[in-house]
């Protein structure tokens, strides 16, 4: 029955590409991607909350606190047993594989992605795995937007801005907050977006929001309504937190990357590394209960008047009212999510670090600002400071500064901290930056070899393979010939340099018709003069291996029209200049979102 109205859509959908113009019809693909991405996060939110919920309703009821450390372990042994029976022992875990579909992959995302990412994230988060379900719900979106556009035949650059509708409407519809829906696909995933491509984006992201918000509860999305106003004195307060956000986004990221390399290394079965991870995990859980799933209602407890609520149901409930040992406890457990999430995630359940990133953040904003009123240095407003505190974690993890600005506005319902928002997210940028070049999604890309930055020229040469544009057709002279049969050869073909190679095809020279002008002018010498005495050395040298960013840094440093490429050693062709920037004219273009 299911597959008959998905047979009646798409029939529906052909008819109106055949009546529509292109641009109309990227329109209504857009609003179509919008609704399937945020049906993706209504299955996701829906059961992650319900689990928390009764999770929660049985260790405070009825007296079961094991349970939340249990069921974690379930969840991640689950995920490993769906992912080995289910889908092929294998699943890519981040976006970055987003950024790598589209750069080498032609946009084209594997199908299995539309649903791969809903049951493992939902097993891992929803049973109290501590991570994201933003990152598979940005990877489902990305999977519709993708494999809509492979079946309707559509061409790379709308498979590409496809993809970002399919992101922008995810992340829009988790939050309800369509600017930084938007935001993040251009500022994350999209290397090049101009003005036009925002409309589609913009309909998906819009649509998204407007799917979740009708449907959703407001409870299980993350929003808050109280705030107090913004003060102006407190600003030097807020560079400091700027400061200390991006340290510690630092401090997540490279320990993220040590838990994952030690789970890496393991040589355990997946089941037996699941079930070691998750125990660590579960014993974490059992002192700071907090680290169980999202963490979504601890940070709409620390923004509230009453953030000693945190410590009820944990073995810290004597100590309620206690502002110091809430501040410790608050302090550990913001220096032990980033071993929680990592563990989660690399142990073999499924989940992401958008969600542990606004939990951190809020945690930091809490810790720095009670802290300062805890010493009476000052008297900050701790409930703003929590906010804040995503906007730094955020924009330091994942280098999108205008992203983190825009989705805490709009989820605390208005824009009266965006000045604090710009100061403690551009800190924590630059901060960030300095000691990580790259963002956590991109990091995994450079570390095998495809790098993936904020520079777009990079980017582009990364897509460029070095051997399809080695010409290998060019003719070659041997050092003792005399010039005769090089003039000839100029005048017989279109080549105006040639290596000159021995018997065992070593490249010992190269002569240039530039560097030989005269002499062919002059009979005598032409006819006594060899190959070897007016040949020269090469000055730079390339191998099949090396990437385009590095065949035009050794152009730049040569000066040099053409380039000798050595393969294995011996002489094996020339790589043109010209030929090299075509190809990136080419690619720049066919990457160029309209």
């Amino acid at each position: 029955m299911f597959k008959k109205y998905i047979s009646r859509l798409e029939t529906v959908i052909s008819v109106a590409q055949s009546i529509l113009t292109p641009k109309q019809f990227i329109f209504l693909s857009a609003v179509l991607v919008g609704i399937s991405a945020a049906f993706a996060v209504i299955v996701l939110k829906t059961f992650a909350h319900w689990v928390f919920i009764f999770a929660t309703y049985v260790s405070g009821i009825l007296k079961l606190g094991f349970l939340t450390s249990i069921l974690p372990i379930i969840g991640i042994l689950l995920t490993i047993l769906v992912v080995k029976k289910v889908l092929g022992g294998s699943i890519q875990k981040g976006t970055s594989q987003i950024l790598y579909a589209v750069a080498k992959k032609a946009s084209i995302i594997p199908r299995k992605q539309m649903y791969a990412q809903i049951v493992t994230s939902s097993l891992t988060v929803g049973l109290g795995g501590s991570a994201g379900l933003e990152s598979p719900i940005v990877i489902t979106g990305a999977a519709f937007g993708s494999n809509y556009a492979q079946n309707y035949k559509l061409s790379y650059k709308d498979r590409t801005l496809l993809i970002g509708c399919g992101v922008a409407a995810g992340i829009a519809a988790a939050f309800n907050a369509p600017i930084a829906g938007v935001l993040f696909a251009i500022e994350v995933l999209l290397v090049d977006v101009s003005i036009a491509a925002f409309t589609p984006i913009m309909i998906a992201a819009a649509t998204g929001a407007l799917v979740s918000v009708i449907v959703l509860d407001e409870e299980i999305l993350l929003s808050f309504k109280q705030q107090q106003s913004f003060d102006y004195h407190n600003i030097l307060y807020y560079v400091l937190l700027g400061i200390f956000t991006g340290l510690i986004a630092v401090y997540y990221s490279r320990n993220f990357q040590r838990v994952e390399h030690f789970f890496g290394r393991l040589k355990f079965s997946p089941f037996k590394k699941g079930l070691f991870g998750a125990s660590i995990l579960a014993l974490l859980i059992v002192v700071f209960p907090t680290l169980f799933g999202e963490g979504y209602e601890s940070i709409k407890t620390l923004s509230e008047s009453d953030p000693g609520k945190l410590l009820e149901h944990t073995l810290f409930s004597g100590f309620r009212n206690n502002s110091w040992v809430l501040l410790l406890f608050v302090g550990a457990t913001m220096m032990l999510k980033v071993f929680a999430t990592s563990i989660t995630i690399n142990s073999g359940g499924n989940g992401g670090n958008f969600a542990p990133s606004l939990f951190l953040g809020s945690y930091v904003g809490f810790f720095f600002s009670k802290f300062l009123n805890l010493t009476g240095l000052t008297k900050l407003p701790v409930s703003n400071f929590t906010l804040v505190g995503m906007a730094g974690i955020l924009s330091g993890l994942f280098h999108a500064p205008l992203t983190a600005i825009f989705l805490i506005a709009e989820i605390t319902g208005g824009y009266n901290l965006m000045i604090p928002l710009m100061i403690v997210a551009s800190i924590s940028f630059a901060i960030s930056k300095r000691f990580e070049k790259h963002s956590m999604d991109v990091k995994n890309l450079v570390e095998k070899g495809h790098a993936f930055t904020s520079n777009k020229d990079t980017n582009i040469l990364s897509t460029l393979e070095t051997n399809t544009i080695i010409q290998t057709d060019f003719l070659t002279v041997t050092p003792d010939e005399n010039l005769e049969l090089l003039v000839d050869l100029i005048s017989h073909s279109n080549q105006v340099i040639f290596g000159v190679i021995d018997a065992q095809q070593n490249l010992i020279g190269i002569v240039h018709f530039n560097d030989i002008r005269e002499i062919i002018f002059n009979t005598y010498r032409v006819k006594y003069t060899l190959v070897k005495e007016i040949m020269m050395a090469p000055v730079e040298t390339i191998a099949p291996f090396d990437s385009m960013e590095q065949v035009m840094n050794k152009f730049e440093k040569s000066k040099k029209a053409f380039l000798p490429v050595l393969k294995e050693g011996k002489y094996h062709g020339f790589i043109s200049k010209s030929v090299a920037l075509e190809a990136y004219r080419t690619k720049l273009k066919s990457m160029t979102i309209e």
